[in-house]
C-alpha cells in the first residue's frame, strides 16, 4: 500500500478498524510536517475525500484566542485543529469549531453523516454525547452546518476544563470517527504578568514602560486597569509608560471587568539583607559563603562588592571563598537591581581569625652593648585575635617575662646569650629565631680606649714634630733678602 517505507514504519493497523499515525513530525502527503500524533477510528473503504478542518475559538466579550492548525486524519476522513492548547476566562464563552472531511463514497454508496457531537468522556467503551452531560445542561449549544460544527460553552468554569473531541457518524454502519487529540481547554482567571522595559539609551534615565501580558491573547478593544502603590491609574492602555519612577512605587494590573485576577504587583528591590555562614567565628583556611538576598519582582539581580576595591567582586547573590586567606577581611556589601531599581545593603564585616605568622625579634639599641647599659628585647607578630608573648634565653628552662618586651635595665656580662621569644593565641603559637646577646665588659672597654688613645698619640706626635720643622725652614728662607751674598764661613777643624 504504502511505497515510502518511513511512511509504512508510522502506520499501524489493528483489526482493519484503527489506523494510528506513530510519528507526525516527519509526515508526507499524509500530515503536514509539525502536525501532531493522532488516530482515526473508522469502518469502511478509502475513496474519494470530503474537506474538513478544525479552529478554536474561546471569546469573553469578544475575546478571541490565538490558534494553530492541526490537520488529523488521511485517505479521506481527517479534522483539522487550529490548537491543542487554549485558555479562557471563568465566566467567558469558549467556541471550538471543527469542519471535518471524509469518502464520498464507501463501497459505492454515497456517504452521509447522520450524527454529530462533541464529548469529552466515554461510557461503556462509546463516546458520550456532551449535550448529555447534566454538568453542561443549558450551557452547551452545537452550530453545524455542512462540513462545520462550532461547540459554544458558555458561563465557562474550572472543572470546564478537558479535552474536547469532535465525532462523527455516517450512514455506513462502520463509519463513525473521531478525532484524537483533540483540543485542551484550561479555564482559569486571567493570568496577567507585568514586563518590565527600561531604556536602552540613556543608563541613567528614569524612564519605563509597563506591558500588562497575558497568557491568553486578547483582542485590541480590550480594557486594561493600572494600579500605582494600589491606586488606580487613569490608563487604559495595556502598555503605561513612566517618564520618572520612585523605587518605593508598586505596579499591577487587571482586566476590565476581571478585577479579582490582577497582575502580581512588580516593584524595585527592597534594602538587601546579608548573611554570612557560618555564622561563628571565621577562621583562616576555612570555607565562607556571603549571601545577598531582596525581596524584589521581577527578581532582583545580585553584585558583590568590597569596600575600597573599584571592581565588583561577583555578579550574583552568593559569594564564595573556599579556603578564607587573612587579606580577605574587611567590609562587604551588595547591590540588588531589576528593571525598577536598584538597593544597596548595609556593609558587613569579614574579621578572618589566624593564628601568629614568625615573630620577630628586636633589639634596641641596636650598636653595641656595654656592661651596665639599659636594653630592650622586642618580640612582635602579626596574629588575629592578638598573640601573647614569652621570653626565653637558650639553656634556661624557666621563661623569662610574659610580655612582648624583655627589659635590662643595667645589663651585665653574664647576661649574654641567645634568647628567642613564642606569640600564641587561642588558634595557635609559633617560636621566633633566636639572636644573640653580646655584652661587653667596662673595664675592658677602658683598656681598649687606653690602647686607642696611646696608638692616636703615637701617630700625631711624629705628624706634630714634622710640622714644626716645616715651619721653621719656612721662616728662615723668607727672612733672606734676594741676590744678597751669603758669607761662607769654613770651619776647619784641626786635630790637636
Amino acid at each position: 500500500m504504502y511505497a515510502n517505507k518511513e511512511e509504512d514504519e508510522r502506520v499501524s493497523f489493528f483489526n482493519t478498524s484503527l489506523l494510528y499515525l506513530k510519528d507526525c513530525a516527519e509526515s508526507t502527503s499524509a500530515l503536514q510536517k509539525g502536525q501532531s500524533v493522532i488516530y482515526l477510528h473508522f469502518n469502511g473503504s478509502h475513496r474519494a475525500m470530503r474537506g474538513a478542518a478544525m479552529s478554536v475559538i474561546t471569546a469573553v466579550s469578544g475575546f478571541v484566542l490565538l490558534t494553530v492548525t492541526v490537520v488529523l486524519g488521511q485517505y479521506g476522513w481527517g479534522v483539522t485543529y487550529t490548537s491543542t492548547q487554549v485558555c479562557a476566562f471563568k465566566g467567558a464563552t469558549a467556541e471550538i469549531r471543527c469542519t471535518f472531511r471524509y469518502p464520498s463514497t464507501i463501497n459505492g454508496r454515497n456517504t452521509r453523516v447522520v450524527k454529530k457531537f462533541w464529548f469529552i468522556t466515554h461510557k461503556n467503551n462509546e463516546p458520550v454525547d456532551l449535550k448529555t452531560d447534566p454538568e453542561y445542561s443549558g450551557r452547551v449549544q452545537y452550530q453545524c452546518e455542512n462540513n462545520d460544527c462550532t461547540l459554544r460553552i458558555t458561563d465557562l468554569r474550572e472543572s470546564d476544563s478537558a479535552e474536547y473531541k469532535f465525532r462523527f457518524i455516517t450512514n455506513d454502519p462502520r463509519g463513525k470517527y473521531s478525532g484524537s487529540p483533540g483540543v485542551t481547554l484550561t479555564v482559569t482567571g486571567p493570568q496577567l504578568q507585568v514586563h518590565v522595559r527600561r531604556s536602552t539609551v540613556n543608563s541613567y534615565s528614569n524612564w519605563k514602560e509597563l506591558t500588562c501580558h497575558n497568557n491568553c491573547q486578547l483582542p485590541d478593544q480590550s480594557s486594561y486597569i493600572w494600579y500605582r502603590n494600589g491606586h488606580k491609574l487613569s490608563s487604559d492602555e495595556q502598555y503605561l509608560h513612566l517618564n520618572t519612577f520612585d523605587s518605593a512605587d508598586s505596579f499591577h494590573c487587571a482586566v476590565k471587568g476581571y478585577e479579582i485576577f490582577p497582575s502580581p504587583t512588580v516593584y524595585a528591590p527592597k534594602l538587601p539583607s546579608v548573611s554570612v555562614s557560618p555564622s561563628a567565628e571565621i577562621v583562616e583556611g576555612s570555607s565562607v559563603t556571603l549571601t545577598c538576598s531582596s525581596d524584589a519582582n521581577p527578581a532582583a539581580s545580585y553584585t558583590w562588592y568590597k569596600e575600597d576595591v573599584i571592581n565588583p567582586l561577583i555578579y550574583q547573590n552568593q559569594h564564595f571563598f573556599f579556603s578564607i586567606l587573612p587579606s580577605d577581611s574587611g567590609k562587604y556589601y551588595c547591590t540588588a537591581d531589576n528593571d525598577l531599581g536598584q538597593k544597596r545593603s548595609e556593609s558587613r564585616t569579614i574579621d578572618v581569625k589566624y593564628a601568629p605568622k614568625l615573630p620577630s625579634v628586636s633589639v634596641s639599641p641596636s650598636a653595641e652593648i656595654v656592661e651596665g647599659s639599659s636594653v630592650n628585647l622586642t618580640c612582635s607578630s602579626d596574629a588575629n585575635p592578638a598573640a601573647n608573648y614569652t621570653w626565653y634565653k637558650e639553656d634556661v628552662i624557666n621563661p623569662l617575662s610574659y610580655q612582648n618586651q624583655h627589659v635590662f635595665s643595667s645589663i651585665l656580662p653574664s647576661d649574654s646569650g641567645k634568647y628567642y621569644c613564642t606569640a600564641d593565641n587561642d588558634l595557635g603559637q609559633n617560636k621566633s629565631e633566636s639572636r644573640t646577646i653580646d655584652v661587653k665588659w667596662k673595664s675592658k672597654i677602658i683598656i681598649m680606649n687606653i690602647i686607642r688613645l696611646t696608638l692616636v698619640v703615637l701617630i700625631l706626635i711624629p705628624l706634630l714634630v714634622l710640622s714644626l720643622l716645616t715651619r721653621r725652614k719656612k721662616r728662615i728662607l723668607l727672612k733672606t733678602e734676594p741676590n744678597e751674598p751669603v758669607e761662607m764661613t769654613e770651619v776647619y777643624s784641626h786635630p790637636d
